[in-house]
């Protein structure tokens, strides 16, 4: 689920060599960064403090420790950067994306060394193959990490998780959306909020915020469209003890009429496609807007619609459209600026949405090991990053779960947060 892209330039080839370079050396230290002061060069004209004039304090450094093990799995294929070998299309995309991850990840936890925290960061190749993924969960050197980050894909991880399911080894799925369920794994942390978790955020928005007396549900009849409305109503139904109706309608051709008798011609009338599917959404989207011209609408949708540029700001606008979103960065704020400048300084590109990923996950995994968090046992706290915020709930056999999503709605032509 990601939101409305600046398109960036894509790496260079050149990058690669230098990445690859590095790359190969899997298990090697991330180096240690501290930053050195400048010299102080005295002279006699050189102010001697008052003892009533504050001085300024110190950052504070944590004491010395010795260097947490945390391991990255990414779908890198380095076996195709060797001499005579070749990437295919959708292999260059994984290896970019793993490249964009690792550069973001490892910046953060470079820059909280600064504070006295050290870490060894192991890079290992998943290959984006799910036997690959198995072997790579029986090696020593990854079982004995105390942060396992990856694999990426769902399929890698169905075939990595069981191997450790035992040990009390926290693994982070960083980029997967796919629910938790599917893996059984207590120790699992996922990281992107699955689709259940923007219904529930859609629902309860609607809920305390507009306060209808009914909301409508607009299907195109696929069973796929349940793993947004099942949720959806069960987080309606709860939190307003069944006050607030729920009337769900597979609707053919953009065929409303039946609807007409049930709207209200003053309060807002909430309305919630949960497909994904560009013919279906084409024309019921007009038909919803024909009925805007005489009924109030406000409109919930599907989080993948940002994606699509098939659907039009002006037409999501006139709807007066709400979508849930994991991917919101502010690039006016202080510390989103502060990221931009670091990175393009140390890798002299512009940073991915997998960059800041990887640079938020970093900040927040790297911190609870250098504040010498019990991995075992983590207490996962609240935390706001550049692309996304984390607030995790515990569930038996599912591990935890990243809960967070902002509410975003068309205004001016894009997408502002609301919520």
């Amino acid at each position: 689920m990601t939101s409305v892209r600046n398109h960036r330039p894509q790496l260079s080839g050149n990058k690669w060599f230098i990445f690859v370079s590095a790359a190969l050396i899997i298990g090697a230290c991330s180096p240690k960064v501290r930053t050195v002061p400048a010299p102080v060069v005295k002279t006699k004209t050189e102010k001697i403090p008052d003892k009533t004039e504050k001085i300024p304090e110190k950052p504070v450094r944590r004491s010395e420790a010795k260097a947490s093990v945390v391991s990255l799995i990414l779908p890198l294929g380095l076996d195709h950067a060797a001499a005579g070998q070749k990437y295919t299309a959708s292999g260059l995309r994984m290896a970019n994306m793993s490249v964009e991850y690792y550069q973001g990840f490892k910046l953060a936890l470079d820059s909280i060394t600064a504070t006295g925290a050290n870490y060894k960061l192991q890079l290992f190749d998943s290959k984006g193959d799910a036997a690959q993924a198995h072997s790579l969960a029986l090696n020593p050197k990854v079982k004995s990490s105390e942060l396992i980050i990856g694999p990426i894909f769902p399929d890698d991880i169905k075939s990595f998780t069981p191997v450790l399911n035992a040990a009390r080894k926290p693994i982070v799925s960083p980029l997967s959306p796919a629910s938790p369920a599917t893996y059984k794994n207590q120790n699992l942390i996922t990281m992107t909020p699955p689709l259940e978790y923007h219904a529930m955020g859609a629902a309860t928005y609607i809920v305390k915020n507009i306060k209808p007396k009914k909301v409508f549900i607009l299907t195109s009849g696929f069973s796929e469209e349940k793993l947004y409305t099942s949720p959806f109503k069960r987080t309606i139904d709860s939190l307003s003890k069944r006050k607030i109706q729920v009337v769900t309608i597979t609707v053919a051709r953009g065929n409303l009429t039946a609807l007409i008798a049930q709207l209200s011609a003053n309060n807002q009338n909430v309305f919630v496609i949960p497909s994904t599917k560009q013919a279906f959404l084409m024309v019921t989207l007009r038909s919803l807007a024909e009925l805007s011209k005489n009924y109030p609408v406000t409109l919930f949708g599907h989080p993948n619609w940002e994606r699509f540029v098939f659907l039009k700001a002006a037409l999501l606008q006139q709807l007066n459209t709400h979508i849930t979103s994991t991917d919101k960065i502010d690039y006016k704020s202080a510390e989103t600026n502060t990221f931009l400048r670091s990175y393009r300084s140390a890798y002299r590109a512009e940073p991915t949405d997998f960059a800041i990923k990887g640079f938020d996950q970093g900040m927040y995994f790297g911190n609870l090991l250098a504040d010498g968090e019990d991995m075992d046992k983590p207490d996962l706290a609240d935390f706001t990053g550049i692309h996304n915020s984390f607030h995790f709930i515990k569930k038996p056999g599912q591990g935890w779960i990243n809960t967070h999503v902002d509410i975003l709605k068309y205004e001016d032509f894009e997408l502002k947060r609301v919520k």
